[in-house]
């Protein structure tokens, strides 16, 4: 049998109780608790699920069924109805939170806009009354490419009202890649803004939309344009209506449709190992529930707290916690449209300062970015409104763990840091705030429903401290149905590496206390000498050095040890690159795993090629590093230039 062990160097010594506190005033309160769910979640989920499902959200007809299980194949709640729209929306009204802010928007330039509940509300019954108009009903598609203002939250609330199923396309997308988004799903409807603010520039959205329709999409047969930034753009006759037109002639009465818990909620788009994109379809009542307990308790929200998700609407984390699941829970959410070192990298410090955020979750990328920047922008603000930060989008390394709490948590604030995807809707694996001790850099224990399980390729579980691939054992409600219109490939992409369970395509771990380490996508596993190495430990080992501010390390195809470890590394702002420094990485990585994973190159560059939400595109290091030509679209990245620099770095 092939060596399925996967190196791991994370045996993390530094525990984080939660204090007293904390745990008095948390949502779930204590261990005992936590256990005491878990179990009957795991042991008797129908019954489990059917108390939350009654107790969480508004149904218009109960539901007798509580699941269909054919795998991989899930129906939940399936007999039935509810409307999401209305669960997030109307449920508040007639009550205290009607009035309570929804929506605490900022824009880039600085103009801010709240939205209460009534609000709120009220905005997106005159939107699903024009879309309505425009004769979009139950089972027809919209594509919503917007910058990250309320009209985005606003288009996807308005479309759950009436049964139309949104694809919201990342506002950095180019026109290539949202015209095979719009025609795999024939989508008959865009909603676009004429541009969006980005580090002081206009980024023409309305522009990019006119380019991909061009590109022979024939099923789009009106654009709503709303108008954000006042740039010049064209308006095609009969196809293109301005927003604010729309919203005039609409009536702000509309009463929500109820829908068959499974009928489809949206589409969204994530990159596929072939190229083409993969249309990952959530449905009502399962996507809903999921992304409604979550918040209440990963989050622990209360009625006072202004959330903050950094997460960008383009992304299962905008849909799951900036719109469904924390107005569902009547949250008040902060939403901000630009970069967060525009004009000065405490952006988002001033931010939280000035709106007295109280919750934080943001990505690993953006805390290691702010570490980079240095701690003087930090240091001049307070941050004494925090009371609970979160990491979302890849495992976060040890260094930066302990960065975000000693500077931004103020070794106060406990760290949820979750581990998810797209596919699975909502989160499955955290330490719980007030509950769960936390080791830095583990995503520690499942949540309700979660039957985490790490296997070798055999199906047989692996010890503890030993790395496998992580497989989810037991349906949960917010995991995704199928892909759209192409059900083979979503049972063969996730359904067939061991039948019957599903894999969720990451290396992991458990370690002795039962904790989960995540290392990475399987695919950034390498091979190098016979030895499993998950290059994402490579980088924690290279962040960890004093002079390193972010690392990223990916394979190259080497005749004699099979993958050759490349290594791009930023240095902090105050250090300098030297022959003498690589040398003292490699020693360093040698010696914190082993001489098996001494870099072959490390490569000094100013920057990693990020897209503009800060996901590391890996897939261009990986032709730099190979000495190929870069391949696939760019677009999408924050700065192209990065591209060239790297290319002329070694």
């Amino acid at each position: 049998m092939p060596d399925q062990t996967i190196t791991s160097v994370s045996r993390e010594s530094r525990v984080f109780k939660p204090s007293a506190e904390f745990k008095a005033q948390a949502n779930l309160g204590s261990e005992v608790t936590y256990k005491r769910l878990y179990k009957e979640s795991v042991n008797s989920p129908e019954k489990f699920w059917a108390k939350q499902a009654n107790e969480l959200l508004e149904w218009r007809k109960p539901f007798k069924k509580v699941l269909n299980w054919k795998v991989p194949h899930a129906k939940w709640f399936a007999d039935g109805t509810l409307n999401v729209s209305e669960n997030c929306l109307d449920r508040h009204l007639g009550t205290p939170l009607e009035n309570k802010a929804a929506i605490i928007f900022e824009g880039e330039p600085g103009d801010i806009q709240t939205l209460t509940y009534k609000q709120l509300h009220r905005e997106v019954c005159k939107f699903a009354n024009g879309l309505q108009s425009l004769g979009m009903k139950k089972g027809d598609r919209a594509a919503i490419y917007m910058p990250m203002v309320p009209e985005a939250a606003i288009a996807m609330l308005a479309c759950a009202r009436i049964g139309v199923i949104h694809t919201v396309i990342f506002g950095g997308y180019s026109a290539e890649s949202i015209k095979d988004r719009v025609n795999d799903c024939e989508a008959k409807l865009v909603i676009t803004s004429d541009g969006g603010w980005r580090r002081g520039k206009i980024i023409e959205l309305k522009a990019t939309v006119d380019a991909a329709l061009k590109k022979g999409v024939k099923c789009v047969e009106h654009v709503i344009v709303h108008q954000r930034t006042s740039n010049k753009v064209t308006m095609k006759k009969k196809r293109d209506i301005w927003w604010h037109d729309l919203m005039a002639d609409s009536s702000s009465e509309h009463k929500a449709k109820a829908f068959a818990a499974e009928n489809p909620l949206f589409v969204l788009y994530t990159s596929g190992s072939t190229g083409k994109p993969k249309g990952v379809l959530h449905t009502s009542a399962g996507y809903l529930l999921g992304t409604t307990i979550t918040s209440k308790y990963v989050f622990d929200l209360k009625e006072t707290d202004i959330y903050w998700c950094t997460a960008d609407i383009g992304w299962i984390t905008g849909h799951s916690y900036v719109v469904y699941g924390p107005l569902s829970n009547g949250a008040t959410v902060l939403m901000y449209e630009g970069a967060p070192n525009h004009p000065e990298p405490d952006r988002f410090w001033d931010i939280i300062d000035r709106h007295g955020v109280t919750i934080f979750y943001t990505a690993p990328t953006a805390i290691r970015a702010f570490m980079r920047w240095g701690d003087d922008y930090v240091k001049k603000y307070s941050l004494k409104s925090l009371r609970l930060l979160g990491s979302v989008g890849e495992p976060i390394n040890p260094e930066a763990w302990m960065w975000y709490h000693r500077m931004i948590g103020k070794k106060r604030c406990p760290i949820v840091d979750t581990w998810w995807q797209t596919e699975t809707g909502a989160i499955m694996v955290t330490p719980l705030p007030g509950v769960t001790p936390a080791k830095p850099g583990s995503c520690a224990v499942p949540f309700f429903g979660v039957v985490p399980k790490i296997l070798d390729e055999t199906g047989q579980e692996v010890p503890k401290g030993e790395g496998g691939r992580l497989f989810l054992t037991q349906a949960w409600p917010s995991m995704l149905r199928t892909l759209w219109g192409d059900d083979d490939r979503f049972k063969k992409q996730y359904w067939s590496e061991i039948k019957g369970i599903y894999f969720a395509g990451d290396g992991a771990r458990f370690d002795e206390d039962g904790y989960l380490w995540v290392v990475g996508r399987i695919d950034d596993v390498l091979n190098v000498s016979g030895h499993r190495i998950g290059t994402a430990e490579v980088e924690s080992v290279l962040v960890a050095h004093p002079k390193v501010a972010e690392a990223a390390v990916v394979g190259r195809p080497d005749d004699l040890k099979g993958s050759a470890l490349v290594c791009f590394v930023t240095l902090k702002s105050d250090k300098a690159a030297s022959d003498d420094l690589k040398q003292a990485l490699r020693v360093h990585v040698a010696k914190e795993i082993g001489a098996f994973a001494r870099p072959d190159s490390i490569r000094f560059a100013p920057a990693l090629p990020k897209t503009r939400s800060g996901k590391i595109m890996r897939r261009i290091l990986k032709d730099i590093a190979a000495g190929v030509e870069v391949k696939g679209d760019i677009t999408t990245l924050e700065d192209i230039k990065v591209v060239a620099a790297l290319q002329a770095s070694d």
